[in-house]
């Protein structure tokens, strides 16, 4: 073999060594390189088929596989009715649903009274129509407006109830008002209280007016107004023409439902109750609980209110005689946001109130939020009354979408001559504690309720320092500081 031959030999070696298996096994059956060996069946191997057609009806009329059938036809139905008898139990044992109580659209969120419409705007109806934005932003679910009509203090012999005072505005912007918020989704509410201006809101004579506010009453409803407030309310509710009143609101033609709204001021709780029971206004504005009173005076007055009556019919109001500011000079105004947003019933606030407004600003100094302030103190006012607004904003927000808020029991905790605490719960839904401490010293409140968990968090704060928004902080021994108010939740127990 010369040198050329064993060159051939040696490549034809390589080639087959490439062409080996690479599971490693060499050609007498052991694996090599990696390689894996299939192994192909003979063809004599027997394959499965099955049962032919003909076989399958042989076996299938036998007893033995009929009685396996209906051995797995009553398993079946066993199990399913086993898993239905499950769900049933499941059902029954589940804690149910409490049923929402009535609502209607004055229920559902807080109320805003503008009494002097050129106040608020300098231009009067159309003005408001203006701001409606703003107060969609403020959650507002019904405007108060007024009293807009026609009158010269204490002369009855002026009153014109179905005329708007030229000084506000005309009827048709009145209209083109009340078809824009009805877009918006706020109602409109008007008050007709006739002697707005005089000494005596009814000119000592309710009955002698009592025939032309009905007739008032029918037109406003007739042209789109959502509700009628009357001040005074003890006046009318004790003539016999109140009865005329009342029966044209309880005419309904399947729309939503108008509103016959009141509002006192300066009565005892006990008369309040008495009136509320008397009228059957749909809601009371009675200007409880009174800021000058003791924690555990207004404790009590919200307790008899609540106790008596549907949440439903009551309204809370501190600016029954002016402005939140003018009412109560010295009080933290956030803090009685956070009061009125929290009791059961319908918070109604004063235009400014939402800001902070001081006794005697006029309201347009509402509108110079959004402007730049070059001193350095108006500066500071408008990012306080900024801040206002804001937590405004959220204690809205959260009673119009909170069911404990808007509807739920009313539990107090704690009173004192400086504090106040209470529960709001409704069903299996969040349940809110709110704290108040109107003194000029910290006060410790030590809680204690079934349904208190050791731990809550805030949802809405004065001191956000001590009291951050989403802390966690213990509600057995909450501890306030002077003129502070805090909102805390935790979720349904069971």
């Amino acid at each position: 073999m010369n040198k050329d031959d064993d060159m051939k030999e040696v490549e034809l070696n390589e080639m087959d060594q490439e062409k080996q298996p690479m599971t490693g096994e060499t050609p007498t059956g052991t694996e090599k390189n990696g390689c894996v060996k299939v192994k192909v069946p003979d063809d004599t191997e027997v394959k499965f088929t099955g049962l032919s057609k003909e076989e399958l009806m042989k076996v299938a009329g036998t007893a033995r596989w009929v009685r396996t059938r209906w051995a797995l036809l009553v398993l079946f139905w066993l199990g399913w009715v086993g898993m239905l008898a499950g769900a049933i139990v499941i059902i029954v044992q589940a804690p149910r649903c409490k049923p929402i109580p009535e609502m209607n659209w004055w229920n559902q969120g807080p109320l805003y009274q503008i009494s002097d419409v050129n106040e608020f705007s300098e231009n009067g109806l159309k003005g408001v129509e203006e701001k409606l934005d703003y107060l969609n932003q403020m959650k507002m679910k019904g405007l108060v407006l007024g009293p807009i009509h026609t009158v010269q203090a204490d002369q009855s012999s002026t009153l014109e109830l179905t005329s708007i005072n030229p000084e506000f505005g005309s009827e048709s912007q009145l209209i083109s008002l009340l078809d824009r918020a009805h877009r918006k989704g706020i109602s409109i509410v008007l008050d007709l209280t006739p002697n707005y201006e005089g000494v005596s809101a009814w000119f000592n004579n309710a009955a002698s007016v009592a025939e032309r506010l009905k007739e008032a009453c029918e037109y406003w409803l007739n042209k789109g107004v959502d509700g009628i407030l009357l001040s005074h309310l003890n006046d009318i509710v004790n003539t016999e023409a109140w009865p005329s009143v009342q029966s044209v609101f309880n005419k309904t033609d399947g729309t939503k439902k108008r509103a016959l709204m009141g509002s006192v001021t300066g009565l005892p709780v006990d008369y309040v109750s008495h009136l509320l029971n008397r009228s059957s206004v749909d809601l009371l504005l009675s200007g409880l609980p009174d800021p000058a009173e003791a924690g555990a005076r207004q404790a009590q007055e919200i307790q008899i209110l609540y106790t008596d009556h549907l949440q439903t019919s009551l309204g809370w109001t501190l600016g029954s005689l002016g402005s939140l500011a003018s009412r109560t000079p010295a009080a933290p105004v956030r803090l009685y946001q956070m009061l009125l947003f929290t009791l059961p019933g319908t918070p109604v606030f004063s235009a400014g109130d939402e800001v902070g407004l001081k006794a005697g600003e006029k309201l347009e100094a509402m509108w110079d939020l959004e402007s730049q302030a070059d001193d350095g103190n108006a500066t500071t006012v408008q990012e306080e009354r900024t801040a206002v607004r804001d937590f405004f904003k959220a204690l809205s927000d959260l009673k119009g979408k909170e069911r404990s808020l808007l509807h739920g029991e009313y539990i107090n905790l704690h009173s004192s001559p400086t504090s106040l605490a209470f529960l709001r719960i409704w069903d299996q839904s969040e349940r809110f504690l709110v704290a108040l401490n109107w003194g000029d010293g910290s006060v410790t409140m030590t809680l204690t309720n079934s349904d208190l968990p050791a731990e809550a968090r805030v949802r809405a704060s004065t001191d956000t320092e001590n009291l951050a928004v989403d802390r966690k902080v213990s509600v057995e021994k909450l501890e306030l500081g002077p003129k502070q108010a805090v909102l805390l939740s935790y979720g349904f127990p069971g």
